[in-house]
């Protein structure tokens, strides 16, 4: 594959937070010459706490993956460039998924959520799906963390200032979106030809912990495609906004320049 030449990326949220929390990512690669684009996910243009005013929010609550996809896919084709897509969690999903379409110049993938058929028994992993998935509970309201949610899903070993402050991004999100993750909305074709494409992990990750995220890095194999991975210790789900995202932010500035 060629370097990377585009200078537009595009930031693409997780479930369950505000998509503010990408503003400092976005200035961060701003100064660095990038043109940068953080766009809501459907039915969240607004700040965390008016989504959370809406809760339950039916519109909200009915976003599918397939529909996520084709949102961003619209966005990407108004840019002038394929941009790199960074995205975190389910949004690293998207990524993946738009990756597939070759709607990018290359794509980050920071804590994501796995393409279909990719699993893990962690019970962690477990614990902190369940109740977003929301089994046996109604589709048709959103769900939204409790505090004492967030802290084990997001947030664990953290000060408690930190985890106070960073649950005023929380919001609430659709379950069937989350659903939808484990089914063919979330397929994938690992054989195939994609650009550039790097997995981001972390030790902490309750939520999507490091070693499922290495298995979908291993996963990708034709050969000549690059795919890159990094574990970084002490990263929680709660990375974008951690003390110390910067550190996160660098390696992919860096892995941009020389890929």
């Amino acid at each position: 594959m060629s370097a990377i030449s585009s200078k537009t990326i595009l930031f693409i949220p997780g479930a369950f937070v505000s998509h503010d929390c990408w503003n400092e990512w976005a200035e961060y690669f701003r100064e660095q010459g990038y043109k940068t684009h953080v766009i809501p996910w459907l039915y969240k243009d607004a700040p965390a706490q008016v989504l959370r005013q809406r809760h339950p929010d039916s519109e909200v609550a009915s976003i599918r993956l397939s529909q996520l996809v084709s949102h961003y896919e619209k966005l990407v084709r108004s840019l002038p460039e394929r941009p790199v897509i960074i995205g975190h969690s389910i949004g690293g999903l998207v990524a993946q998924l738009l990756v597939q379409r070759d709607l990018a110049a290359a794509a980050v993938a920071i804590h994501s959520v796995p393409p279909q058929g990719i699993f893990t028994f962690k019970l962690s992993f477990l614990a902190a799906g369940w109740g977003p998935l929301g089994f046996f509970t109604n589709a048709n309201k959103t769900f939204l963390m409790s505090f004492k949610q967030w802290k084990y899903a997001f947030t664990n070993g953290l000060r408690p200032l930190i985890q106070e402050e960073g649950y005023k991004l929380a919001i609430p999100e659709s379950k069937r979106v989350v659903r939808d993750t484990i089914t063919k909305a979330a397929r994938v074709d690992f054989k195939k030809p994609h650009q550039p494409l790097l997995f981001l992990a972390g030790s902490a990750d309750h939520t999507i912990p490091a070693s499922l995220n290495f298995t979908n890095y291993k996963k990708y194999t034709h050969k000549g495609s690059t795919t890159g991975y990094k574990e970084f210790k002490g990263k929680t789900h709660f990375v974008i906004n951690q003390e110390g995202w910067e550190e996160n932010a660098n390696y992919i500035l860096q892995w941009l320049e020389k890929t």
